[in-house]
């Protein structure tokens, strides 16, 4: 009996993968200085997690209690069609709307308080139960995945996140039956986040999926980046990355993890619900209402732009998630 493994859509031969010191290489700044001004998104716009900028250095870190799980070992099933998006760019031009609208926010993020840090795991499981996510995090598999990221306002990039499958958590959580959906939430305090005070938006920040897409092996729990403990601009300690939906679906410092019959209501959905839904899944041929999503301007290429891919190109991995729902607004 022969066997024949299918490669998934994300795969390619590891000779083809970037070399670890291309992506390292901080030279590259030098030859991006100009470009990012172009690449910049609109303000006032969904979190789309994650982008660059050269107008300030990368903040500086405090000691990590969770440091030596990082560099985590790299899962080779999850690589890249691009370069990985360097980290000087990705670490300093940031949505993170509880520190404000604006876009340089990596220095503004440096209040958020991440140490204790309790997570939350309630609603329909067998046991609720708080703990703190240094507890939580020693009881999952830690290893480092390459994701593609793709923003609503039509930019991308590439990222060596490090975490765990958000599956693991399902089953450490043990929910019942009756779950069709999880709920996230972040965190809420107007005295350690001054976006907050912004009482036109539905803090605290929300976000869902159903329990299929919870437990498709491409979600997944974000604790770490480029070979260490998540930054705070990124959404410290904990948040997660679905690397087929839009990034704002992509919920940041996440305190609380529920389990429910009900469909949640997402943070941008109440926001904007003409503009934004609760699936966002990536389709290049739904536009949004202001601007086209055929196309997408990779982060720190120059002005280069790529043609967007129908779930940002792991339709193979999760399309089957959504047989059935076609009178569903799947997009956006």
């Amino acid at each position: 009996m022969v066997l024949i493994k299918k490669r998934p859509s994300w795969e390619m031969p590891e000779r083809e993968a970037t070399p670890e010191h291309v992506f390292l290489n901080r030279r590259k700044l030098i030859k991006q200085a100009g470009l990012i001004a172009a690449a910049a998104p609109l303000l006032g716009l969904p979190g789309c997690e994650d982008g660059g900028s050269q107008s300030q250095a990368a903040p500086i870190m405090a000691p990590d209690p969770t440091a030596s799980l990082y560099p985590a070992p790299r899962n080779d099933s999850y690589v890249l069609d691009r370069e990985i998006t360097d980290e000087a760019l990705a670490s300093t031009y940031n949505n993170f709307y509880e520190f404000g609208s604006h876009k340089s926010i990596s220095k503004a993020a440096q209040k958020l308080v991440i140490r204790p840090w309790e997570v939350k795991i309630d609603g329909l499981v067998e046991q609720k139960q708080t703990l703190s996510f240094d507890e939580l995090i020693k009881k999952m598999p830690v290893e480092e995945r390459l994701y593609r990221h793709r923003c609503v306002e039509a930019w991308s990039m590439a990222v060596p996140w490090s975490g765990f499958a958000l599956k693991s958590l399902v089953d450490f959580a043990r929910p019942l039956s009756s779950a069709k959906y999880i709920r996230m939430e972040t965190f809420n305090d107007k005295r350690m986040a001054p976006g907050q005070k912004a009482v036109w938006y539905p803090w605290p920040y929300v976000e869902g999926l159903t329990m299929a897409e919870a437990t498709n092996d491409l979600a997944f729990m974000v604790t770490g980046v480029y070979g260490k403990p998540l930054p705070k601009q990124f959404g410290a300690p904990l948040r997660l990355a679905v690397p087929w939906k839009y990034g704002f679906k992509s919920i940041k410092s996440i305190v609380r993890i529920s389990f429910t019959k009900k469909r949640p209501k997402s943070f941008w959905q109440e926001t904007g619900p003409r503009e934004y839904g609760f699936w966002a899944n990536v389709n290049p041929e739904v536009p949004h209402a202001r601007w086209s999503q055929a196309s997408e301007e990779i982060l720190g290429g120059g002005g280069r732009r790529v043609a967007t891919q129908l779930f940002n190109g792991y339709a193979n991995e999760v399309a089957h998630l959504y047989k059935g729902l076609e009178n569903e607004p799947l997009y956006m």
